[in-house]
């Protein structure tokens, strides 16, 4: 009877640790898949003639400033992934929240705790009990003294808030990427920016030279008795104007400077940008597709995971409403003298098994429920809003740059024209035709234009840079499936070859 009664309880023990194998492959919760979201065929302000990159599938990628080319901007960019605080604040924020994995992970398993007791005591001689040869005093020693506590998965709780965790550390990694790319991109616009108000300043400095020959040319003609003193007067009054408008220059080109300063991670004190214009028309860029943006843009990535992990929020809600199992045991060496602790007969050992389940809340799993039902729908509405901004930024940029570079053919025709027009007039003034007014006004118009052109360019390196952005500067969401969140940090950008495209 005794062995048919062990194998019996052996074969009870075997049915319960297998259904415990089973049960805790049920997970609930829905299953995930990606929202569904608009993306047209193509881009509607794509300019005519251009190409797709060869391959297809192929953009600025890694270091995407190498695309212009200019070696001064490149030794800034490196400085933003090791000096700038901004970037070190994100990733020190994907940092917590990798380890929020980690410590998440750590309920899938059993908790073990080891510790040792000694204690003297002395009992009131009226309890309960108490009598004649009962010891009042005695020593209590426990060594050691071992728990284990397990709460068993079995349906899915820690599995989805582990899943939920992995989402946002995956999204927070996102989130470090659009960081890195938008500050990225603030450098080469506020580069850009620089460079362009140094090209209006050699022009204006190339201008004031031309003014400072017009007006030696004036009162050359005034001591001869052939010009006025209005001539002069005005000649002298265009030459000052032009000189306070390139000091003027310099006020705005200070401060994109200081701004550089920053993303470096350098004091504006003691940073120095060398003066170098930029005549460069921007480079054209490969757009691809517009679905490509799913892929490409890290915050449209960071989004798609944030509504994971609201769908895995769900799951850890309907959780709620199974049982809360609970495995506990503990074991160690008790006895009332240190000689004899460590002894068969000393040893002591428990073990526990609970199950706890909620009978009446009054609504509170149900609205638990409901606001990560309605945490899901707000993840959702916010990816699919985040990837129609993300079609309009590169619209936008590609707009812009079709847009200007007319302007920009039409406006060097503008500057050739009102060269002209000088020139003109400068050689009617020698002749004695018209009067120095006529020379002012060829002047003012000239120089006008010629600003004009260079703001044009300034904003077409802008809109360049901004495409690139908008892009997502050649970044791929596969990154973050690559993450290991126990020990893997989001990798630099690595560098890849660019492939430009072809214009008429």
């Amino acid at each position: 009877m005794s062995g048919g009664r062990d194998f019996t309880q052996k074969w009870i023990l075997v049915a319960g640790v297998a259904a415990l194998g089973v049960l805790s492959g049920c997970t609930v919760g829905p299953r995930y898949a990606r929202p569904s979201a608009p993306a047209p065929p193509d881009y509607k302000e794509t300019p005519p003639g251009w190409k797709t990159a060869q391959p297809s599938d192929q953009i600025a990628k890694g270091k995407w400033w190498e695309i212009y080319q200019d070696p001064q901007l490149n030794a800034l960019q490196e400085k933003i992934q090791v000096s700038n605080q901004t970037l070190k604040a994100s990733l020190a924020q994907f940092d917590q929240a990798r380890a929020l994995v980690r410590q998440v992970r750590a309920d899938s398993y059993p908790t073990v705790t080891a510790g040792a007791a000694a204690s003297r005591n002395r009992l009131s001689q009226n309890r309960a009990l108490s009598g004649p040869g009962i010891a009042r005093n005695y020593t209590d020693l426990q060594i050691p003294i071992v728990g284990v506590t397990w709460e068993p998965d079995l349906f899915g709780r820690v599995r989805k808030t582990v899943e939920a965790a992995r989402s946002n550390a995956q999204a927070s990694a996102g989130d470090l990427e659009n960081v890195s790319l938008s500050l990225h991109a603030a450098l080469a616009a506020d580069y850009f920016e620089a460079r362009t108000l140094d090209a209006e300043e050699q022009l204006l400095r190339d201008t004031v030279d031309a003014y400072q020959k017009a007006l030696e040319l004036t009162q050359n003609r005034y001591s001869g008795g052939v010009a006025s003193g209005v001539d002069v007067a005005q000649a002298q009054t265009q030459l000052e104007t032009t000189r306070a408008q390139m000091i003027d220059v310099q006020v705005a080109r200070a401060q994109f400077e200081h701004a550089i300063a920053v993303l470096v991670g350098e004091p504006a004190s003691a940073f120095n940008l060398a003066f170098a214009p930029w005549h460069t028309a921007p480079p054209p860029v490969p757009v691809g597709v517009p679905s490509d943006l799913m892929e490409r843009r890290p915050d449209v990535a960071a989004a798609e995971r944030r509504v994971a992990a609201s769908n895995a929020q769900i799951g850890v809600a309907r959780a709620g409403y199974f049982p809360l199992i609970s495995l506990s045991g503990s074991g160690g060496f008790e006895s009332s003298t240190i000689t004899n602790l460590i002894s068969g007969p000393g040893g002591f050992l428990s073990a526990g098994a609970s199950a706890v389940v909620t009978a009446f809340d009054v609504g509170r799993r149900r609205a638990i429920s409901d606001e990560a039902r309605a945490g899901y729908d707000q993840s959702v509405a916010n990816y699919r809003q985040t990837l129609l901004v993300a079609f309009q930024e590169v619209e936008d940029n590609l707009a812009a740059l079709r847009i200007l570079e007319d302007e920009s053919k039409t406006q060097e025709a503008a500057v050739a024209a009102s060269r002209h027009s000088l020139d003109l007039s400068t050689t009617r003034y020698k002749g004695g035709v018209t009067t120095y007014l006529e020379v002012t006004t060829a002047q003012a118009i000239a120089l006008s234009n010629e600003r004009v052109a260079v703001e044009i360019l300034a904003r077409r390196m802008t809109a360049s840079v901004q495409l690139i952005q908008a892009l997502g500067g050649g970044w791929d969401a596969a990154m973050l499936n690559s993450i290991q969140m126990s020990s893997a940090k989001p990798n630099p950008p690595q560098t890849a070859p660019v492939q430009g495209t072809t214009q008429p």
